[in-house]
């Protein structure tokens, strides 16, 4: 046997260990949520990879969690026989951390310890296990792998450094050992942790079992010779396997908080039961405030996949669409084989159905709420619109489900708040309009101030603003509604009437000097020198052809680390604004004064001018001339 080896742990982790020692929490107890939820992941790997290797488990063996506690040694011991860990996978689960949480979760720790507030929702960033030494001064970890022989025992203080070497134990599993703190004795009360058991582990489909008392003789004393016995304490029935009717919301809420760690209510709850041909049983979740994690598109779990009750995997890509990848929920499936791998999932008609079903739950779910409870569907809107909006560009199958839920900010509003849908603007359409106009921006100001607006606003046009980056791809996609088409403001031209005509072309011939000129001078910046008729009080403005991408969709891209598709913008002349009537085309400064009009028409739109010191030594020179 080895000596044992002391290392240092990475560290994040040391600074993240002192956040939770020093600190000082009301829900200290979800130390135990945390711990049981890993051993209860730990047999479900042992029981999922035994089913392609028999080998791991054995038929008689009862698969479970056991507490015990030793109130001399004051000690709290967790134990389960699910797969264990070897020596690598010590070092790797708890000695290091490579997740893209921890940070975010050591800020939200510290931000909130400043502000004298919990910070309850360890496990929604991979850290539940370190939670313990909130509670414990040392912990002793013993694992065995199912498969093999060897033991690994793992010890910290939680002070920077663990200590990791081989022993012996007889059977698979991990058992976790904490000392606890002088002051943290009522975690070695039955009692207490029976309540925090019931609390956020009744769920649990496996038996969390705890010593029991010695069964009473006939004058109410323990029997002498006979020892207490392990007796489950949770009912260890999969909460969304038992009828509706029988299911508490207060069940429900704590079987939504197992799955999400947020200690919010959910803003819907949506169980179901399908029976004939195909039989599943699925409980699916709508949050009401974003995860952390939600701009994370690699991170598919949010939907757990169970056959017979048996946990096979988390996996949201395959279960629901990544622009659903908020909602928490199980699917039960009682014809998929136990064998099931993520290849098959992708070609399994039976989980495509299953799919089809939840998502149009839940977008059903959603209609509902826009329609019966919109004060409530714009919460919603504020947390999950970005993402909804995905699904117009991923989902070409709802698409028709989707777009009644969109909700945009408008010319009509006095805040950014998006709450406009495409009905609404349709009803409010003017008589003789025939497109449902749009600006898209990189910000609500940039949207707002943008010069493009100014000949809607005179005619009291109404104008979407378009904001989000997601926006671009999906006008995009979202051609028409209603057989009304989608147009930008800042796209191509606008149509004019007869007597406009006439009045622009006057215009034009009288400017055709001007415009030639600053058609030459600008030749490398802009594809075309024209009037506009979209502006009233701006002297110019930049808009693109309308096949080409449009200045904000480059900007997004190029932000993005992408080569955006190159094309020249058109300059827009307003020919009764006093700059463009005092302008010269024999003037000997006309140069100076088209730069300066092309940057001042970049800027007006939220974009960066090449040559900002350039711009400013035109500016000032133009104002001494």
């Amino acid at each position: 046997m080895s000596k044992p080896q002391t290392h240092a742990f990475q560290t994040e982790i040391s600074q993240l260990l002192d956040l939770m020692i020093n600190s000082l929490y009301s829900q200290k107890e979800i130390f135990l949520r945390e711990l049981i939820s890993n051993s209860s992941d730990a047999i479900d790997k042992r029981r999922f990879e035994a089913l392609t290797d028999a080998s791991l488990l054995n038929d008689d063996e009862e698969l479970a969690v056991t507490i015990t506690t030793d109130k001399d040694a004051k000690t709290l011991t967790i134990s389960d026989n699910g797969i264990g860990m070897s020596h690598d996978e010590v070092i790797d689960n708890i000695g290091t951390i490579a997740r893209s949480g921890t940070k975010k979760f050591m800020q939200a720790l510290s931000d909130n310890k400043d502000k004298g507030d919990d910070v309850s929702l360890i496990g929604q960033f991979g850290v539940g296990f370190y939670s313990v030494f909130m509670v414990a001064d040392s912990v002793t970890l013993v694992t065995r792998k199912a498969g093999g022989d060897a033991a690994v025992t793992w010890e910290s203080d939680g002070k920077g450094e663990f200590t990791i070497g081989d022993t012996e134990k007889d059977s698979v599993g991990t058992s976790i050992t904490l000392h606890l703190r002088e002051d943290e004795s009522e975690y070695l009360e039955d009692f207490r942790l029976k309540h925090i058991i019931n609390k956020y582990s009744e769920h649990i489909s496996l038996p969390i079992k705890m010593l029991g008392s010695v069964p009473l003789d006939e004058e109410g004393k323990p029997q002498e010779g006979v020892e207490a016995e392990f007796e489950a304490v949770n009912k260890g029935t999969a909460l969304w396997a038992r009828p509706k009717t029988e299911i508490s919301d207060e069940e429900y809420q704590n079987f939504y908080q197992s799955l999400s760690y947020d200690m919010e209510p959910p803003l819907s709850t949506l169980h179901h039961k399908v029976e004939g041909n195909m039989e599943y049983t699925s409980l699916l979740f709508i949050p009401k405030k974003a995860p952390f994690d939600m701009w994370n598109r690699e991170n598919k779990k949010g939907i757990k996949l169970y056959v017979r009750r048996v946990f096979i995997m988390d996996d949201a890509e395959h279960l629901m669409p990544n622009y659903l990848r908020f909602v928490k929920g199980v699917i039960d499936s009682q014809d998929l084989p136990l064998n099931v791998s993520r290849e098959i999932l992708q070609s399994d008609r039976d989980i495509q159905k299953i799919k089809t079903r939840a998502v149009k739950r839940v977008l059903d779910e959603l209609k509902r709420l826009a329609k019966d409870e919109p004060e409530t569907f714009q919460g919603f809107w504020s947390e999950f619109g970005q993402v909804i909006k995905e699904g117009i560009v991923e989902d070409m199958a709802n698409k028709d489900n989707i777009t009644p839920l969109l909700r945009f900010a408008s010319t009509t509003n006095d805040n950014e708040a998006q709450s406009v849908s495409l009905d609404q603007y349709v009803e409010r359409m003017q008589d003789d309009q025939d497109a449902i106009y749009y600006i898209t921006a990189e910000s609500y100001q940039a949207a707002k101030g943008s010069p493009h607006l100014e000949m809607f606003t005179k005619k009291g046009i109404e104008v979407l603003l378009l904001t989000d980056p997601v926006d671009e791809w999906l006008v995009n996609s979202l051609n028409e509604h209603n057989e009304k088409p989608l147009k930008s403001v800042t796209k191509g031209d606008l149509e004019l009437s007869d007597e406009e005509k006439k009045e622009q072309e006057e215009q034009k011939a009288e400017l055709s000097a001007v415009t030639d000129k600053l058609q030459e001078v600008l030749a490398e910046s802009v594809k075309e020198v024209r009037l506009t008729n979209r502006l009233t009080e701006s002297p110019a403005c930049l808009v693109a052809d309308e096949t080409d991408p449009g200045a904000n969709l480059e900007r997004i891209m190029k932000a993005m680390g992408q080569d955006a598709p190159s094309s020249k913008p058109i300059l827009e002349i307003n020919p009764d604004h006093a700059i463009i009537k005092k302008l010269d085309a024999e003037n000997a400064s006309f140069a100076d004064w088209a730069q300066v009009l092309f940057d001042q028409a970049a800027l007006s739109e939220g974009a960066q001018i090449k040559d900002p010191a350039n711009y400013v030594k035109l500016v000032n020179r133009l104002l001494v001339a």
